[in-house]
């Protein structure tokens, strides 16, 4: 990047773009306005709003090309409409709600960085339905952009059984078995998860061949050695490199010989430097976790390297956010 005054301000002041979208889904503006075109008046009617807050809102988020302001009053764009409507199957609104109850914690970021814990606790341990809600929901928003995608890429063809550890709603073991007909999948959350996971798994009318399996990964759980591929998306970030490999090792004794193993993290050059969303993810972990972080490349393969994996590689994925897969074969 080219930094100049205008970018070191653009990138200071973005928060403000942020908030404006998490103030337009937090009061459900995209859903209210719907398939119409509705007056200020309307708007500020149906969420008890003050017609001064209200009209600064949807001005901005009209400045932001996300509503268009026709003779005087507000329609949704036709994208607000497919992602920011409740009413369309499309809607991200969950994972945008849990990155506005991140914010709280990156600015109190300075405490973070100076005594090396968290400023807040871990969505698991948050007695907030809606913040629940918000995170599972939105893990189900972030995979339904790329399981599908990567359900074609992965091999999965000579599996029967996959365990999706630490799998919240199911997304990633729903696009398995979709594309993969032979395939049932176990998903193994905590308790707090299944109802989340069931109503996501009927939804696809998979019920009969994806089970929901309550637990902990990072206790002493024993998983049954009943797979030939297991799938860990996203989890060992959230644990230091003690914890995630031992993580690794019982997603590893749960596999038959010949089983696969498939690790999806936002993965870090060697140097732990770049790319950008992994380093600053990084950041997010320290904020929120005990001893999280993210991993490089090297990490990730000593850990499989330690649990006997063979066959090693990286799978190339054409991701967002600089996520990457490790995969390997347990002997």
């Amino acid at each position: 990047m080219n930094w100049n005054k205008g970018s070191l301000f653009e990138i200071s002041g973005s928060y403000w773009k942020s908030c404006t979208l998490h103030t337009g889904v937090d009061l459900d503006i995209f859903t209210i306005i719907g398939t119409g075109n509705k007056s200020l008046e309307d708007v500020a009617k149906e969420i008890n709003g003050d017609l001064r807050g209200v009209s600064a809102l949807l001005n901005a988020l009209s400045a932001m090309e996300l509503l268009d302001k026709i003779d005087g009053g507000f329609s949704n764009t036709r994208f607000s409409k497919q992602f920011l409507s409740k009413d369309s199957p499309d809607y991200t609104g969950f994972i945008i709600m849990h990155h506005h109850h991140l914010m709280a914690s990156w600015t109190k970021m300075s405490a973070s960085v100076l005594s090396g814990k968290p400023n807040r606790s871990s969505v698991s341990d948050t007695d907030d339905e809606n913040e629940r809600e918000s995170f599972l929901m939105g893990m189900y928003n972030v995979a339904s952009a790329t399981a599908p995608m990567y359900s074609k890429i992965l091999d999965l063809s000579d599996c029967t059984h996959l365990l999706d550890l630490g799998g919240g709603p199911g997304t990633y073991a729903i696009h398995f078995c979709l594309d993969n007909p032979g395939l049932k999948a176990t998903v193994f959350d905590l308790p707090t998860t299944q109802k989340f996971a069931e109503k996501t798994i009927a939804s696809f009318d998979l019920s009969g061949r994806i089970r929901f399996k309550g637990g902990s990964y990072d206790e002493d759980t024993d998983l049954e050695q009943e797979y030939d591929a297991v799938w860990l998306s996203q989890i060992l970030h959230g644990e230091g490199p003690k914890e995630a490999e031992s993580i690794v090792a019982k997603a590893v004794e749960a596999l038959k010989p010949g089983g696969k193993i498939f690790i999806q993290e936002f993965i870090l050059d060697n140097t732990m430097d770049g790319p950008l969303f992994p380093a600053l993810f990084a950041l997010n972990m320290l904020a929120v976790t005990d001893r999280g972080q993210s991993y490089s490349e090297a990490q990730l393969g000593k850990m499989l390297e330690k649990c006997g994996i063979s066959n090693i590689q990286r799978i190339a994925v054409d991701s967002p956010n600089d996520a990457g897969i490790m995969v390997g074969v347990k002997p």
